[in-house]
């Protein structure tokens, strides 16, 4: 019957779309939002509306930016030969229109949530941060020149995945933390580790695509380093936050050290296998891996500065 057929095509082009979401990016989006929830709740600044809002912006933004890397990767030819799960531009699944107005709409609807928590937190200069995030996650591919296709991609991700995201949380809800230099000092640790576990994410994505973004004219660090030279710099990302939560040792937040130490049940096999991957699908694997690393290190470093700040 007709009105099956359709619905089936429908069905599988939702699926398609939900795919092209890249849901197993999205801890890197949830894990800011965790760090600061803990740091806040310790400091009896907690707000779920405020925090919701900030998770909102985290998780459109993502979503857009994902979007939009499909588009602008798919238009430019990037994508035509990558190995990977499917890309509706690249493919030919889906006009390009249609991809950059789904990317267009979920960066829209994070800007909307920014200026609500914005609006509601009072702190009206922090409009000028949430467009300069809304703009990095555009021109990551997007633009005449991207800076993704610069080598310049880890660094942006490492600085609003990291720094951005963890201190911007916790000052909508407890602006005065920023007057006292300790309180700075505790959540430094945390927002700089995770911001190099968002940036090794990326590393491992473009360590996988080198061959096919090479020829394409994508120059990412890892194709400007070279194979050898970025799995060096991955395994530095994942393992140096590790050694930064000695200066809550230092702090006397024992927690907050030893509790994200667990995360080691998770590095020694990804060390295991980016060290060893052969192929580009090998590293399939170890890119989901680091983003539930991330993940599980915000969980349990949040949980470890909620016990004892």
């Amino acid at each position: 019957m007709k009105w099956v057929e359709t619905l089936a095509k429908r069905k599988n082009d939702l699926a398609l779309w939900v795919e092209g979401a890249r849901l197993r990016t999205l801890p890197l989006a949830i894990a800011p939002i965790l760090i600061a929830s803990g740091a806040a709740s310790a400091l009896q600044a907690f707000d779920w509306t405020k925090t919701l809002l900030a998770l909102a912006v985290a998780l459109f933004l993502q979503i857009g930016v994902n979007y939009a890397n499909d588009y602008s990767d798919g238009v430019r030819g990037t994508d035509s030969n990558r190995v990977g799960p499917l890309r509706l531009t690249g493919s030919g699944t889906f006009e390009p229109k249609a991809v950059k107005a789904v990317a267009f709409g979920f960066l829209g609807l994070g800007a909307l949530a920014g200026f609500a928590l914005i609006a509601i937190s009072g702190l009206w200069w922090l409009l000028a941060v949430g467009a300069l995030a809304v703009l990095a996650a555009w021109f990551y591919t997007g633009g005449k020149r991207p800076y993704g296709y610069a080598g310049f991609g880890e660094v942006v991700v490492f600085l609003f995945f990291g720094i951005v995201a963890v201190f911007g949380t916790v000052y909508v809800q407890y602006p005065s933390m920023f007057m006292v230099w300790e309180s700075t000092l505790i959540l430094a640790p945390g927002a700089i580790g995770l911001g190099l576990y968002a940036a090794a994410v990326l590393m491992i994505n473009n360590i996988r695509d080198i061959e096919t973004d090479r020829p394409a004219g994508k120059k990412t660090l890892a194709v400007r380093l070279g194979k050898t030279a970025a799995k060096t710099i991955y395994f530095v990302m994942i393992w140096l936050p590790l050694a930064l939560g000695w200066t809550y040792q230092v702090l006397q937040l024992p927690a907050a050290f030893w509790f994200p130490l667990a995360i080691v049940l998770l590095l020694l096999p990804l060390t295991l296998i980016v060290a060893t991957a052969k192929t580009p699908r090998e590293n399939i694997l170890a890119l989901k891996l680091t983003s539930y690393t991330a993940l599980a290190y915000a969980i349990l470093l949040g949980w470890g500065l909620k016990v004892l700040i």
